[in-house]
């Protein structure tokens, strides 16, 4: 990546924003950032701003924040997003604001100053909705929306909707059609859909990072908009058992915050032909029972996570990544494993909890 590059990251106070951050300060970078800080994901300012950045404070939905957080700059970094299940259906408004909206007028203010450099998009893995499987009779298949029926029954796995038989998971490529099962998958491939259309206007070359489940340092400690590893810590440290939905065999790829922050510096030096979308992802697959017993050694005293059978309609089953395209790509490859990264992570340090206070846009 070529030093000295003014480089805006949106979110930069947040999660993976501000690791960010610190890889781009590190590498020489001069770094802006706008962050709205948010109360219901802030407690109080951040402890680790890096010094030397220049932080404005504003949403940027508020094209005056948005018009002076672009000027002058070299490339974007769009971290900013309310992210999560959330509470319910009540937040789609507040989702829609600080994900669509707020990109939308980011984009606008990029426009206005006929910026062509770098954006980088944190998307995410939600936008598959399932990831991929395979039928032993009948090849790869799209898993059909989840039955209440089912779930009620304690049947999480899906079928196949032609012979009926168990379908195996396979790693989700980024060439598979977008399926989002929720208001938060809605609006994070609508920001890929935006970023995309600008890039095409304005031969501006665009990458979307989708991310899988990030953990590490900083994450909200707990609240509805808060990360599955971080929600399992919490309740060890107040000694409840944390309850993991299902059975607690569904699968996904648990990603350290370094090695996505790792991503993003390598997808903000690419070359001008990388565009498109990239899976960020460890590369190993593990359950979310896995996760909550691996943090429960780590934290003595803790009580045994309890396995509920609790679902929600808008869970997914499995979501495995395919990370070729960003090996190939990038030359991005996972450097923390899951087994050095969750213990690591049970006594790193967390943002205080919050209360949901309507919205929760942090990244």
């Amino acid at each position: 990546m070529v030093n000295q590059q003014l480089i805006l990251v949106t979110g930069g106070a947040g999660f993976v924003g501000s690791a960010v951050v610190d890889r781009l300060v590190a590498d020489g970078h001069h770094v802006r950032v706008v962050d709205v800080l948010h109360p219901g994901a802030h407690a109080a300012m951040p402890d680790y701003l890096e010094p030397g950045v220049e932080y404005q404070w504003g949403d940027l939905a508020d094209p005056v924040v948005a018009g002076a957080a672009v000027r002058g700059v070299d490339a974007v970094c769009h971290q900013a997003s309310m992210v999560g299940l959330g509470v319910d259906f009540s937040d789609v408004v507040d989702f829609a604001h600080h994900n669509v909206v707020a990109t939308a007028s980011l984009l606008r203010a990029l426009h206005d100053r006929d910026f062509r450099g770098r954006l980088v998009l944190a998307s995410s893995m939600v936008v598959y909705g399932e990831g991929a499987y395979r039928c032993a009779a009948h090849g790869p298949v799209r898993a059909p929306a989840r039955r209440e029926a089912d779930l009620a029954r304690g049947r999480f796995d899906p079928r196949c909707e032609r012979c009926g038989r168990d379908l195996d998971v396979v790693r989700v490529e980024e060439d598979a059609a977008p399926d989002p099962r929720s208001v938060y998958a809605a609006t994070k491939l609508h920001q890929e859909h935006l970023c995309a259309a600008y890039g095409r206007e304005h031969t501006s070359p665009v990458l979307a990072l989708r991310y899988h489940n990030v953990y590490g340092p900083r994450m909200p400690a707990s609240s509805p908009y808060s990360g599955v590893a971080a929600i399992f810590r919490s309740a060890y440290e107040e000694g409840r058992a944390p309850k993991v939905f299902e059975d607690g065999a569904q699968q996904r790829d648990f990603v350290h915050v370094d090695d996505v922050a790792t991503a993003n510096q390598l997808a903000l030096g690419a070359p001008g032909a990388v565009t498109g979308a990239c899976n960020v992802a460890s590369g190993t697959a593990h359950t979310v029972l896995e996760l909550a017993r691996a943090l429960h050694r780590a934290i003595p005293g803790a009580p045994p996570p309890e396995v509920s059978g609790c679902w929600r309609a808008a869970d997914v089953r499995h979501v495995l990544a395919s990370t070729a395209r960003a090996e190939a790509e990038l030359g991005f490859r996972a450097a923390v494993g899951f087994a050095e990264g969750v213990p690591a992570f049970a006594g790193a340090p967390l943002r205080a909890s919050v209360e949901a206070v309507g919205s929760v846009p942090s990244s």
